[in-house]
């Protein structure tokens, strides 16, 4: 059985029911999720070893929280419970030409404020083969940005694989440091990155003009980097979207099959099924193999509601081969 670790802050998140507006519900529908916990409960979910590394506040809503995650079957062992708050995020879900919006509530959180010396390194990667990490981690603070770097160092130590989603988001980078006086340390360290050519102009502050001079560029100022994953997304509608992904390879590219996606039930958490479909290819699978099942599985997690992908490997793998087509299983 492989070994997973991923890295990241789950936080409390608030939804109006159905397709409400925030100004129009009476309550809110609660789950737990954060990226990369989110990409490790798929993977748990697909019998791997998986244990996430984050903090939680001392509190019910913390314990609640940490509950989830065993429920996933996630390994909480590592996980700190210190004072602070739990970092929370609003879900308005759009549908036909209405977007969707989400508003952050998460400054000064428990995680937030995790300094790199609480964690046990050697311990959590004791004989682990894989690492993720995204961008929205060194985004929070320099505590989480210094944590982060020291996952990487010290899973480069150990000869484990790195796998970072870069996902740059404007909004969180609030603490004093451009994404490019950060981000370039940890690109260094790993070896699968998932990103496009926007993450990569702000993660580098350079001004690439397209995603050719991008994936040459990265192979040749990353010597590790084994993989450059890049998604597509066609957003015809909140409701109606077509998705393709490819992976670049030093010497040859892999693309997958597109869906195209209609009656939405939950786009959060896509992104983050793709990447633990993803992870799942690379220590299972050839190169295309790995890519058609990695999309597959972000394809299916669009017909799941709440954060998590919850579905069998089957599942995922009849739906890679153009076996999934809707009907009734019986």
């Amino acid at each position: 059985m492989k070994k997973i670790v991923t890295l990241g802050e789950v936080m409390l998140r608030l939804s109006p029911p159905g397709n409400q507006r925030f100004f129009q519900t009476h309550s809110f529908d609660v789950e737990f999720g954060g990226s990369e916990a989110n990409v490790g409960a798929a993977l748990a979910y697909w019998g791997m070893d998986v244990a996430h590394i984050t903090a939680f506040p001392d509190h019910e809503i913390g314990w609640a929280a940490a509950g989830q995650l065993r429920k996933n079957g996630i390994d909480t062992r590592f996980i700190p419970h210190v004072s602070g708050r739990m970092g929370v995020y609003y879900l308005e879900q759009g549908a036909m030409q209405r977007s969707s919006q989400v508003i952050y509530d998460r400054a000064g959180s428990a995680f937030a404020n995790l300094e790199p010396s609480k964690l046990d390194w050697d311990a959590i990667l004791e004989g682990a083969d894989w690492l993720h990490w995204s961008g929205i981690t060194p985004a929070l603070s320099q505590n989480c940005a210094d944590l982060t770097l020291t996952a990487l160092q010290k899973a480069k130590e150990k000869g484990v694989k790195v796998s970072g989603d870069l996902n740059y988001r404007s909004n969180l980078w609030q603490f004093g440091k451009a994404p490019h006086d950060i981000m370039p340390k940890l690109m260094e360290l790993t070896h699968v990155i998932i990103a496009g050519t926007r993450d990569f102009k702000q993660c580098l502050n350079e001004d690439y003009k397209s995603f050719t001079e991008v994936r040459n560029m990265a192979f040749e100022r990353f010597p590790q980097l084994d993989y450059i994953v890049k998604t597509d997304r066609i957003s015809h509608s909140s409701s109606n979207n077509t998705i393709s992904a490819t992976l670049f390879g030093k010497k040859k590219t892999f693309s997958s099959r597109s869906y195209e996606l209609t009656h939405i039930v939950d786009r959060v958490g896509t992104g983050d099924a793709f990447g633990g479909g993803l992870i799942y290819g690379l220590l299972h699978m050839k190169p295309k193999d790995a890519i058609e099942f990695a999309m597959a599985a972000g394809a299916i997690k669009h017909s799941v509601p709440g954060d998590i992908l919850l579905c069998s490997l089957q599942e995922v793998k009849e739906l890679a081969a153009g076996e999934g087509g809707g009907k009734i299983k019986r």
